[in-house]
């Protein structure tokens, strides 16, 4: 399990770690000089003989809230930090805003500096944080007094830690691999090594994989999971993996990169979202509002695109994010946007679609499809895109964007023996139908499929005419079946597929 702190500056999160693993996490000569976190740390606390826990600790400060989002999209579970003599603060609220926005369910709260509280004062502060994280994915957390001075309740903190490690699901591994990177360096007689949360699959040594959006390719020499040496990660794995190739160098690799299966290299810089506003915005979202747009560690600048009316603070909407440059992601994955400026977070949501058209992106027919991306569990994805026009669905470039392993296609389990004895997906026929009633409809005005052939044609022609109209490959025998039923070829008869007929008035 990977536990991830969030709260204001000098509430005591670097100092709460180090009770608990015994790592300080300020590694930089700036942050000993300056008291204050800077950049992402890491720890590791060995539990049980069976598991490790990891933990990423983020800076507080306002300036870093960039920073604390590289780190924060790759935990599993919530560790919020409020000071007792401070109570919650502006960066407290901005990053449970986040933690929220992220989809992050699990946590817990430590108030810190109980030592510097009486009863009193730790019962309203207290209070005050169950008001803060009520209507969040944190409503309901444990609130527990600990003091990283005394030592006092970090024994129970990390009992009920490794208890929610124990309980925690684990991310899907059977997934194919993207790890999404927050550190590159070169170590020496090494090479490259990149660390990060591996978001699914797994990844092996020997593994060669290609590190987006770049497009580089690199064979992973060794693996460090949980900060052991290992021959294999599994998604929700801390992974630090040494990376050979011509390629390979720390100034190729920058943090917001992916290390992924090659299949799943397919960078956007287009993208159909779910976006939703935090309450405490001044007004509503303008048309091409430009943000800062933050998803797993990467962050780049871009353009909000309204694909309905505009959304209120506290409100939800459907919106088109179009980026500066191309990145590397996949559906379903969470986001956040920020003001150019760096000064608030504005909202966030979840990524739907990866290749969404850039004109007619509002049209009833196009949102009807957003909607069915909406879904969440590919088989009910799957089912819901054939459902709308143009009932169709690639479903190589489906698979490759929600990075479900091969062979996964939720649709191959998704058949049925039609009627002429060939397994066909479910809607095939349907789609059969729909597709040439369509090419009925342009033959009757503008015969497009025949008006370069001659008067004799093929039946294979004429189904890869069906085909260009519906956009979907067809069954041969189920298509001349259907052909001959519908009387859409006079004189075909019982001729074989590739002989000539002609189509019939329509």
């Amino acid at each position: 399990m990977i536990i991830g702190t969030a709260g204001h500056i000098d509430h005591g999160k670097t100092s709460l770690v180090k009770a608990l693993s015994g790592v300080d996490t300020d590694r930089l000569k700036e942050e000993k000089a300056r008291g204050i976190s800077i950049d992402l740390g890491f720890a590791y606390l060995p539990v049980d003989g069976e598991q490790t826990l990891g933990f990423i600790d983020v800076p507080g400060h306002e300036k870093f809230v960039h920073t604390m989002l590289a780190g924060a999209s790759g935990i599993d579970f919530a560790l919020l930090v409020v000071a007792a003599d401070d109570g919650v603060m502006p960066q407290t609220r901005e990053h449970l805003a986040i933690i929220d926005l992220l989809g992050i369910s699990h946590g817990i709260v430590a108030l810190t500096k109980a030592d510097l509280a009486d009863a009193a004062r730790l019962a309203d502060v207290s209070a005050q944080i169950a008001a803060t994280v009520a209507g969040t994915s944190l409503e309901g957390a444990g609130i527990l007094p600990v003091s990283s001075a005394t030592g006092a309740g970090i024994a129970d903190l990390k009992a009920r830690l490794v208890e929610a490690a124990h309980h925690l699901d684990h991310r899907d591994a059977g997934g194919r691999l993207r790890l999404a990177v927050d550190r590159s360096f070169t170590l020496a007689g090494a090479g490259t090594v990149v660390t990060g949360t591996i978001l699914s699959g797994t990844v092996r040594t020997g593994d060669l994989v290609k590190v987006s959006p770049s497009g580089r390719d690199a064979r992973v020499r060794s693996i460090r999971a949980q900060d052991t040496p290992a021959e294999i990660g599994r998604a929700g794995d801390r992974c630090g993996l040494n990376l050979a190739g011509p390629s390979m160098s720390r100034d190729a690799i920058a943090r917001g990169d992916v290390v992924l299966d090659p299949t799943l290299h397919a960078p956007t810089d287009r993208i159909d979202a779910l976006l939703k506003v935090l309450p405490g915005e001044k007004k509503a979202i303008s048309q091409w509002l430009p943000v800062r747009f933050h998803t797993a560690a990467r962050e780049v600048g871009g353009r909000v695109v309204l694909l309905g009316d505009p959304i209120a603070p506290g409100g939800s909407g459907h919106v088109q994010i179009v980026l500066e440059e191309p990145i590397a992601t996949a559906s379903g994955d969470r986001f956040v946007v920020r003001d150019t400026s760096a000064q608030r977070t504005i909202g966030g949501g979840r990524l739907l679609d990866l290749r969404p058209p850039s004109r007619k992106r509002r049209t009833p027919q196009r949102l009807a499809q957003l909607a069915a991306h909406g879904e969440a569990a590919p088989d009910r994805a799957v089912t819901a895109l054939l459902a709308v026009e143009p009932f169709v669905l690639d479903l190589t470039a489906f698979a490759r964007d929600r990075a479900l392993a091969a062979g996964r296609a939720p649709v191959e389990a998704k058949v049925l023996e039609a009627a002429f004895g060939q397994p066909m997906i479910s809607d095939h026929r349907r789609i059969l139908a729909t597709g040439l009633g369509r090419l009925r409809g342009k033959l009757k005005y503008r015969p497009i499929i025949f008006e370069l052939m001659s008067d004799a044609f093929t039946l294979s022609a004429l189904q890869r005419g069906v085909e260009a109209v519906a956009g979907v490959a067809l069954h041969k025998q189920n298509f001349r079946r259907v052909v001959e039923r519908t009387g859409l070829v006079e004189g075909l008869g019982r001729m074989d597929p590739g002989t000539a007929g002609r189509p019939a008035e329509l």
